[in-house]
């Protein structure tokens, strides 16, 4: 069978090592279908004979980093044997940060309890942008988000998820972001804040309303079939206001 062109993303499942041949290099990539269950993830097995990739795997490349491989897949010739994509081609999409022995050696229970809190949020962020992703199937998925743990991951690779969305999809969910963002102007961090003298004043003039004179105004002013609405966008600024029969005709 012939070899077919592919490329895969995925997470270093382990070490590369020196392949059965020499000037080989060989690692495992577990790649996902996109979604958060473990049936559609894989491991596909590795290999390279390009010196460039060979080395990078070998001295620079350590596991949970996000890689790009290019190259073309092969299928076995026996019923038993091992597909295999050997590699042409190697982009570094993540590099998994290093942990420090200190780091290591800190309380294994205050991590522990951190990990499990960190694993059930990615899991709830997993499945919300799974459902992103099924809601634009087909053609022109373009974009791909990717989710994991930090630090140096080699174990816990079931945490990590690839979700394809289209453009239309990313701006939405843009949209949600920015408005869990939003502040009030008088609550923006960068607002300006005014002095107590100031607030003060303001608090001044506004106790002086007197809101049913400014309701029966705004009602006398409104047309009687819209002064239901009317009222309404007042109750819902200054809250309990006197219905339109309560006002002068």
């Amino acid at each position: 069978m012939d070899a077919i062109p592919l490329a895969l993303d995925g997470y270093l499942a382990a070490e590369a090592e020196p392949g059965d041949r020499e000037g080989t290099v060989s690692w495992r990539l577990t790649c996902s279908a996109g979604t958060d269950h473990l049936v559609e993830e894989a491991v596909i097995p590795c290999t390279t004979i390009e010196p460039e990739i060979a080395h990078a795997m070998l001295t620079e490349r350590q596991p949970g980093d996000l890689l790009r491989v290019t190259g073309h897949l092969t299928f076995p010739n026996t019923a038993d044997g091992v597909i295999r994509l050997h590699a042409e081609g190697l982009e570094v999409l993540w590099e998994a940060p290093v942990l420090d022995a200190d780091d290591e050696a800190g309380d294994t229970a205050t991590a522990t309890g951190a990990d499990a809190e960190r694993n059930t949020a990615i899991a709830a962020l997993a499945e919300a942008l799974t459902g992103f992703a099924q809601d634009g199937p087909g053609p022109g998925q373009s974009i791909r988000l990717h989710i994991s743990p930090t630090g140096a991951l080699g174990t816990g690779l079931e945490h990590c998820h690839g979700f394809d969305v289209t453009p239309a999809i990313a701006h939405r969910l843009a949209d949600y972001i920015d408005t869990m963002s939003c502040f009030m102007d008088s609550e923006h961090p960068g607002s300006v804040v005014l002095d107590p003298e100031t607030v003060a004043d303001l608090t001044d003039l506004f106790e002086d309303i007197d809101l049913t004179d400014l309701t029966n105004t705004v009602l006398n002013a409104t047309r009687p079939e819209h002064r239901p609405a009317v009222t309404q966008a007042m109750d819902d600024m200054f809250g309990d206001i006197p219905a339109p029969e309560d006002t002068d005709p």
